[in-house]
């Protein structure tokens, strides 16, 4: 994407909620919203691959993107939903407590995150996005394939 694509046009958002934070990313990366499914855990994985599963014949990582941002746990329930997204040939699919909506952000209203959040996570930020009274954290997406070296 170029920068002045988003100025000019704007950027979809897909939001989404993970524990009581907003967050939401570029829509053009999200393939398709899925339910969690049946999972396949893999040993030795990293802590925040949950499993596998198999997705209309492609099988797909399914990673919990509270454990990824370091804010805790996902707790799977019925309103759960998978990002299905696509990095380097592979599908991921992360999982969030619920997705609330797409919707059209002017890029240029992006502030700066807050120096209160931890620096794991602020580094995985492009900014912040205020509406109305609500707050969505703008997730880098050049972040989200980059797991944590533990």
């Amino acid at each position: 994407m170029q920068a002045d694509e988003t100025t000019t046009d704007g950027l979809l958002v897909t939001r989404f909620v993970v524990g009581t934070a907003a967050f939401g990313l570029d829509a053009r990366l999200v393939l398709e919203v899925v339910k969690v499914g049946d999972l396949t855990r893999v040993h030795n994985a990293p802590a925040e691959v949950l499993g596998i599963r198999n997705l209309r014949g492609r099988i797909v990582t399914v990673v919990d993107m509270a454990m990824h941002l370091q804010l805790g746990q996902v707790t799977a329930d019925a309103e759960s939903r998978l990002l299905i997204m696509e990095h380097q040939g592979e599908t991921y699919g992360f999982l969030v407590d619920t997705v609330t909506d797409a919707t059209a952000m002017d890029a240029e209203a992006l502030e700066t995150p807050p120096a209160s959040l931890s620096p794991a996570l602020r580094r995985r930020l492009v900014g912040v996005w205020r509406q109305g009274g609500q707050l969505t954290a703008i997730l880098n997406p050049a972040t989200l394939f980059q797991w944590n070296e533990e």
